[in-house]
Order: C-alpha cells, then sequence, then structure tokens
C-alpha cells in the first residue's frame, strides 16, 4: 500500500507535509520521503528508510534544510520516491499509489518505440514511479500524459505533481479504488489520502477527486482539469484493515462501518440458529477489535481482550518481505492474558486473512496458553481474483468457526463468506496496492489463501486432540465389535472400557 501527502500555501507548509506525511505511516514500512519547492531555491528533496526507524525519527533532522511555500511526501511500501523528473514537459516531482501488473510489457514497450534505458534499482527492477512518469512524457502534457498512464497499466494508479510553478496535480484512480481529498484552511489547500492527516492541521473538508478526475490546487483553490469518470470500484479493504479508524472514505467513517460489519456478522449467525457458545467475544488488535465489539453487540456475548499487541516495535505482520520474519512477527506481537483464556471458549474475530500468518499463530498460543476452545470470524469481504492488487490476494471473509481442541480444523469451515455492506459501493476485486497471489495459486488453492493447508489441517487437528478423547474413540470403535463377537461368534462379551 502507501499513503502521499501535499499542499500548497501562501506560507511555508514544510511542518504540513512533514506531519501529514507521518499520519500515513500506517500504510507502509518501507520508504518515506519529502520534498518541498520554494519559488526562489526550487526544490528540496530527501527520502530515507522507515524500515527500522519510524518516519518522524528519520526526517526530523532534515526539517531545518526544507524551506518552501508546496510540498509533496509519501510513505511508499515498494519503491523510493518522490522522484524529480525532467522532460519536455518541464521539470516536475512526482509520487504514486498503486501497482503495475504488465511492469515488464510497458518496459520493453518502451525500449522498442520510445527510449533506451531506466535507471534499475538494486534489485534489477525499475522503479514504478519512474515508469509512471516514462508513461506520462509520452504525451504533450501531463493531463494527457496522466491519462494515457493510467489507460495503458493494468493495475492501479494514484499520483501527486508538484510542478515548478509550485501547483499540485493530483489524480485519482481510473476506478477509484484509493481515495484522494482535498482540504483547505486560509491561505492554504492540502491534498492527502487520509482525511484526519489534515484535520489535526487545522484543514477542513473541501473536496473528494471521483474516478480518474484529475485537479489543479494552489493556494487559493482547486480547479477539474479532467472530470471524473462513472465506474466506482473503491477498495472495500480499506474499511475492513488498511484505513485509520478515524478516516472517510466516500462520506463513510471506518471504525463506524467495522461495528457494523460485526454487526451484520452477528445478525447472520443469529438468523441461522448458530449463534456460538462462548465465555468472550475477542479481537485481533488492532483492527480486528471494531468488529469483535460490533458482534459482541449485536450479540450479546461479552467483549474482552484475552490478547493485546505490544503495539511500540511490531509492524503489521503481512508487511516484512521474508516469510520466516513474518511467521516471528506475528508471534511475538501478540501477548496473552492468561486469566482471561484459561478454561474459557474464545471467539476472536479478524478484519481478515491475507497469508494466514497470524491466524495459525494465534489460534496456537491461545491453545498453548489454557484456552477450551478457540472459534475465528474473518470480518474481510469476499473479492474476486484478476482486479488490480499488489502483494498477494486477501482471502474470503467467513463467519464465525471453531478451531475445537478435540477435532481437527475441517476444510468446508473456511468457505463461506460475508459481504461488506456498503451502501451504494461497489465491493471491488483484490484490495489495490495490496498482495499478488504466488505462481500457480489458484481456486483449488483456496484454503492456502486462509493460511491452511492439506498437511497442516492434519497437525492442527491431531495436536488439538487430548490422550482421552482418542481411548474414548477407540473404545466406541471397538465395542460393536466385541458386542458382534459375543452374539454371533462364541464369545464372551463384556462392556469394553479402556
Amino acid at each position: 500500500m502507501g499513503g502521499f501527502f501535499g499542499a500548497v500555501a501562501h506560507q511555508d507548509v514544510t511542518l504540513d507535509i512533514f506531519f501529514g506525511v507521518d499520519y500515513h505511516s500506517h500504510l507502509g514500512t518501507r520508504r518515506g520521503g519529502m520534498l518541498i519547492h520554494d519559488e526562489q531555491d526550487g526544490f528540496q528533496r530527501q527520502i530515507h528508510s522507515i524500515e527500522n526507524t519510524p518516519f518522524r525519527t528519520k526526517f526530523e533532522k532534515d526539517l531545518t534544510e526544507f524551506h518552501g511555500q508546496s510540498g509533496i511526501g509519501c510513505i511508499s511500501d515498494t519503491d523510493p520516491q518522490p522522484l524529480l523528473v525532467r522532460s519536455h514537459l518541464g521539470l516536475y516531482a512526482i509520487t504514486t499509489v498503486g501497482i503495475i501488473n504488465n511492469a515488464e510489457e510497458l518496459i520493453q514497450n518502451y525500449f522498442d518505440h520510445h527510449g533506451n534505458q531506466f535507471m534499475a534499482m538494486s534489485s534489477g527492477k525499475v522503479n514504478s514511479t519512474e515508469l509512471a512518469a516514462a508513461l506520462i512524457n509520452q504525451k504533450d502534457n501531463l493531463v494527457d500524459g496522466i491519462l494515457h498512464a493510467q489507460e495503458m497499466i493494468q493495475g492501479s494508479l494514484t499520483l501527486l505533481i508538484l510542478t515548478e510553478k509550485g501547483e499540485i496535480i493530483a489524480a485519482r484512480d481510473r476506478v477509484g479504488r484509493l481515495p484522494v481529498l482535498i482540504g483547505q484552511k486560509e491561505g492554504a489547500h492540502c491534498v492527502s489520502f487520509e482525511s484526519f492527516a489534515y484535520h489535526k492541521l487545522g484543514y477542513t473538508d473541501a473536496y473528494e477527486l471521483g474516478p480518474q478526475e484529475i485537479v489543479r490546487i494552489t493556494a487559493d483553490g482547486f480547479e477539474t482539469l479532467s472530470p471524473a469518470g462513472k465506474e466506482m470500484k473503491i477498495c472495500a479493504f480499506l474499511w475492513t484493515y488498511y484505513g485509520y479508524p478515524n478516516s472517510n472514505y466516500q462520506g463513510i467513517n471506518v471504525e463506524v462501518m467495522r461495528y457494523r460489519n460485526g454487526e451484520i456478522m452477528a445478525r447472520d449467525e443469529i438468523s441461522r440458529g448458530a449463534l456460538p457458545k462462548v465465555d468472550y467475544v475477542a479481537g485481533v488488535p488492532d483492527s480486528g477489535l471494531p468488529h469483535a465489539i460490533g458482534f459482541a453487540n449485536r450479540s450479546g456475548k461479552p467483549f474482552a481482550r484475552p490478547f493485546v499487541k505490544y503495539t511500540p516495535t511490531w509492524p503489521r505482520s503481512f508487511m516484512p518481505a521474508n516469510q520466516e520474519v513474518r511467521n516471528q512477527v506475528a508471534k511475538m506481537k501478540q501477548i496473552p492474558v492468561p486469566e482471561l483464556i484459561e478454561g474459557k471458549k474464545l471467539l476472536f474475530v479478524d478484519d481478515s486473512i491475507v497469508r494466514g500468518t497470524q491466524l495459525r499463530e494465534t489460534v496456537e498460543f491461545l491453545y498453548e496458553s489454557g484456552a477450551e476452545e478457540v472459534g475465528h470470524g474473518p470480518a474481510g469481504p469476499p473479492h474476486r481474483p484478476g482486479a488490480g492488487g499488489g502483494r498477494g490476494t486477501a482471502a474470503p471473509g467467513g463467519v464465525r468457526r471453531r478451531h475445537q481442541r478435540a477435532r481437527p480444523v475441517h476444510a468446508q469451515d473456511h468457505l463461506r463468506k460475508i459481504r461488506l455492506h456498503l451502501p451504494g459501493v461497489p465491493v471491488p476485486g483484490r484490495p489495490a496496492g495490496g498482495h499478488r497471489p504466488g505462481p500457480g495459486q489458484g481456486l483449488h488453492l483456496l484454503l492456502e489463501r486462509q493460511g491452511i493447508n492439506a498437511k497442516r489441517l492434519f497437525q492442527i487437528g491431531i495436536r488439538r486432540y487430548e490422550i482421552g478423547d482418542i481411548l474414548s474413540w477407540i473404545r466406541k470403535l471397538l465395542s460393536p465389535i466385541f458386542y458382534l463377537l459375543s452374539n454371533f461368534g462364541g464369545f464372551k462379551y463384556e462392556k469394553f472400557s479402556l
């Protein structure tokens, strides 16, 4: 994923850019960048890695060197940005959020018809923002170039451009997968991915771009350069997972939607007569908590926090690139409260299942902490394969399912879905800028998307059995055999026990 913030004012905007970008830190953990433009001194830029140090800490030392009346910045979970580009369209800065699924095809086409090189990163790949800029530069002006780039890219492209004049051009994805909002205050306007980022800076809501709309922003106002399209497929995962609780997209608050989603899950369970008998309803921190609160409120089951997340240092567990690191992060960041777990039947609600890392670790550590029974309910919406996404696919959401100590986890328990209710807002495919499925991943690997495979099912199931349960099953299996032998085989039958 990733996020951006930009501002134009009649006064210095350095602090607005600094704090505005920092408020997008929940959207990425790889790179952070700030670029400020001054009428006299031109562009000033810094890009830092934020993999081990937060954005604010990394950029505090740079604040004294920045000055200017306009600027943009970003949190990037992929490539270093913003970039400075010099072309026949002039000198401009650009930052993007999205995913280019046909990048290699576009690069080869560029080599064949337009140019001979790109600057390669250490991985050998081309920076996606540089590729977007190359597509833009194939046209005679920025607006036509942006529309051309969005037409050519299979995936998603939302961007900010800062020109030599100190103006910002903002463009939303063709089908509006990601939000772009404009705020205003006296003598200044800003543009942001998250609405709360500018509310804290004294800006008020001014405008939300429609799908494929392109807008020019100055200190005194904003104007539409290319009108909005009609097709809207905003990423529903924004409400389920990515969005911060006080964010609003299309006029719908994230926290309120998560409460509502949990209520819908409980309502559906009640209507089926399948409401679980549990001691507590719990949420997987952090974004699973409001879903669980909604479920608890509707079902009448008490809400509790039998495990908490150690928030000061652990990031979201899907973000590290290495699977071993992801597994370790998922395990280490959850801390149990034994008094709320031992001997209890628990239903925990998660926002979604992406790779299943957290699901496996959570179920296992709850049983290790003494839970009698563990149920799980992913609140994420169903997704269609093939829509423009990123680093994998979020698994289909589902209602409450039990992971019992006395039986294995059955495949069919993970195949039911729940629909995210967004009045008037279509549910999209995969989350834009999210996760790309691995090679060979198809419908037959649906369980893999849940983070569970056949071998794993067997392993989890066997560990959940107790010796007493196994002996009881043997007794029940053998008792009829001894009964038949005693009646028809001449053997003396006595009640079989172990």
